[in-house]
């Protein structure tokens, strides 16, 4: 679902992967009409894994269509001169809502000041692995931020990698916002503006803003590895009778009464309490003492099952969550369905139709609209040359004999 909130925004990608791509789904899915460049054929991540099968070899990403659904789609020979011309032009149109590029191919013909040199105000938000331009992938950030060593009872030695790829999503998420600002700021002052944003930054000034650095520069410790205990309060996983496993957090005085209310276990706690001399009022010391609170808790788990363990949390409004797959939350979690506003089923052409996500964010009184299917390659090709730079059918036939662009019935997993 979209949002119309940057409705007449339009928005020049050349991306691959997650991070600038991501950035321009979240865009689009606030109403931006985002411009997705790309090769003739696909770029280097326009057949990642996985694909659906298709019968004469390749099929489409469900990767690359996911983060582009949304957006129109052009195919470009970017090898060539007159290629380069026109990806140039359509990023320096002019408009007061036009002038944007994001990308994260660091090619010097869509450089700021190259951009600028067509149109002074051109904004352009450029997405780097390190501040100082050499490579950096999420994985190879991440292995520095000290959280493998702590995370699933890792170690320096013995490192636990995070599937997830928190950095290039919450770098993604920041050059949507820097975009939004920087065209804000267009609007008072008439200046452009050149955007760099570094996966590294974003990744280390995280720590920063969650206190991680600070604790290693005045306290001079690193947190422990606490395998799936939660770090500064009371919380893990706990399995049941049938051989689930239910995550419980108790991070407030709320959820901490909860919790000890669902398991029956006040006087064991104020018992152990007295025995340690601690307060488990303060989250502090119920972390202090999260062994031996596993301990009190873990038969409780274990004498239940699963329905049975979650139907007594849900009573008394503990927190906690089920440890599932995919395939588990779409059979039967109701807020990964269309029921959910902010999930829809959409049609993908190559694909079919699924269950798709739209903007997060629920505005009230504010309607949105249905996300189009991630285009076939080079759908859009003729309808953006002749919308935004004027030109005629014979000027775009004439790009199409040369090969110079290529349209949807070219795509190669069509």
């Amino acid at each position: 679902m979209t949002y119309p909130f940057l409705s007449g925004l339009r928005v020049v990608e050349s991306s691959a992967f997650i991070a600038a791509p991501l950035a321009g789904l979240a865009l689009a899915q606030h109403g931006a009409d985002v411009i997705r460049v790309d090769m003739i054929g696909g770029g280097i991540d326009y057949a990642r894994m996985p694909r659906m099968p298709h019968p004469q070899g390749r099929g489409r990403s469900l990767y690359w269509t996911a983060l582009n659904k949304g957006k129109r789609s052009i195919a470009i020979d970017l090898r060539r001169p007159e290629g380069r011309e026109l990806v140039q032009q359509l990023a320096t149109a002019p408009g007061p809502d036009a002038g944007v590029l994001l990308t994260n191919i660091g090619t010097p013909w869509l450089a700021h000041e190259v951009l600028a040199a067509r149109r002074a105000d051109v904004i352009t938000c450029t997405i780097q692995g390190n501040a100082d331009g050499s490579t950096a992938l999420d994985y190879t950030v991440h292995c520095a931020t000290g959280y493998p060593a702590i995370t699933g009872g890792g170690s320096l030695q013995r490192p636990v990698n995070q599937v997830l790829p928190a950095w290039d999503i919450a770098c993604a998420w920041q050059a949507a916002l820097a975009i939004a600002a920087a065209l804000r700021a267009r609007e008072r002052s008439g200046r452009g503006a050149q955007l760099q944003l570094a996966l590294s930054d974003v990744a280390f000034t995280t720590l920063s803003h969650v206190g991680v650095l600070a604790e290693a520069e005045l306290l001079h410790q690193d947190r422990p590895s606490i395998g799936n205990h939660l770090y500064g309060a009371f919380g893990r996983d706990f399995g049941t009778a049938d051989g689930a496993r239910i995550m419980v957090a108790a991070i407030s005085i709320n959820q901490w009464k909860a919790l000890v209310a669902t398991c029956a276990i006040a006087e064991p706690i104020a018992a152990l309490e007295r025995r340690l001399g601690l307060d488990f009022s303060d989250e502090a010391q119920r972390f202090e003492a999260r062994e031996e609170i596993a301990a009190l808790v873990e038969p409780w788990f274990a004498e239940r099952t699963r329905k049975e363990a979650e139907a007594a949390l849900e009573a008394n409004k503990a927190c906690w969550g089920r440890y599932d797959l995919p395939t588990g939350l779409l059979a039967h979690d109701a807020r990964v369905s269309a029921a959910n506003p902010v999930f829809e089923r959409i049609a993908t052409p190559g694909i079919g139709t699924h269950l798709s996500a739209g903007a997060a964010v629920r505005a009230s009184g504010w309607e949105r609209e249905p996300t189009p299917g991630a285009p076939l390659l080079g759908t859009h090709t003729d309808e953006v040359l002749h919308e935004v730079l004027g030109l005629d059918s014979g000027a775009i036939g004439r790009l199409h004999d040369a090969r110079v662009v290529a349209g949807a019935q070219e795509d190669p997993t069509a």
